[in-house]
């Protein structure tokens, strides 16, 4: 068993089910179950990190399948950026595991804080320049990767979802919202796998604990689909901003 009582592991399944309906509908959801593991549980910050990253393997493959059937990753330039991306996650993820296991608990959760802070301006960032520009099917390659570098170090050391910093920053540089929340969900699955693969092989899995945030994280991706193609997520995006700027001078001082 895990060691952690009912009421714990429920709201860790509420921190699941919510991070998969952030990721699949604004993007930048992700981050959720690595904060309620470090909040709840007493998880080393490897172990917080591959427990966190193996759950997106089945988000990343369910959102992948949902957004090739919507059709948005059928198009040849978003195509392009999803494999761009998941090359650059090969090369970057490993890089983030190296990382992560030269850190504290107290340096952990202030990069976590950071981060967290840092995906909330991002998203108030995205929100505008999507609303000041119009949206373009030529994005540098140059910058893809760069975003998929960044991307993948940053999800490696901590254990996020690929679409919390990939769909703000591809959003920022004119892609359609609807198009970067699908070349984030191929990157994702990529991330996921290598950086479970890396914590693996160290033992930095608690396999009770993702079980517990990835099936509700699983269902939330579902639902997050829905809500991204048929309502607007005004009060979502609000909801997330929010709750990431309440949540992170707690993970700093928590570390």
């Amino acid at each position: 068993m895990s060691g952690y009582g009912p009421l714990i592991l429920i709201i860790l399944a509420v921190f699941g089910l919510a991070g998969g309906i952030g990721i699949t509908s604004i993007g930048p959801g992700g981050i959720l179950p690595t904060i309620g593991l470090v909040a709840l549980t007493s998880l080393t910050p490897a172990r917080v990190a591959g427990t966190a990253i193996v759950t997106h393997i089945a988000t990343g493959a369910v959102g992948t399948a949902a957004y090739l059937r919507s059709g948005e990753l059928r198009k040849p330039h978003t195509r392009r950026t999803a494999v761009v991306l998941s090359g650059a996650a090969v090369v970057g993820t490993p890089i983030g595991i190296m990382i992560n296991s030269a850190l504290s608990a107290r340096w952990f959760g202030i990069v976590l804080g950071v981060l967290t802070a840092a995906v909330a301006v991002l998203v108030l960032i995205r929100h505008r320049a999507h609303q000041e520009s119009e949206p373009t099917d030529q994005t540098g390659l140059a910058l893809i990767i760069g975003v998929g570098l960044f991307v993948a170090v940053a999800a490696g050391i901590v254990g996020i979802g690929g679409p919390m910093l990939t769909v703000p920053l591809l959003v920022a540089a004119r892609m359609r919202p609807l198009e970067a929340v699908a070349t984030s969900q191929a990157q994702s699955v990529i991330i996921a796998v290598v950086g479970s693969a890396g914590y693996l092989l160290h033992g930095d899995i608690d396999w009770l604990l993702a079980v517990v945030v990835g099936i509700p994280e699983l269902a939330g991706v579902l639902i997050g689909w829905r809500i991204a193609r048929a309502l607007p997520t005004r009060a979502l995006r609000f909801a997330l901003v929010t709750a990431l700027l309440a949540v992170s001078p707690y993970l700093v001082l928590h570390g």
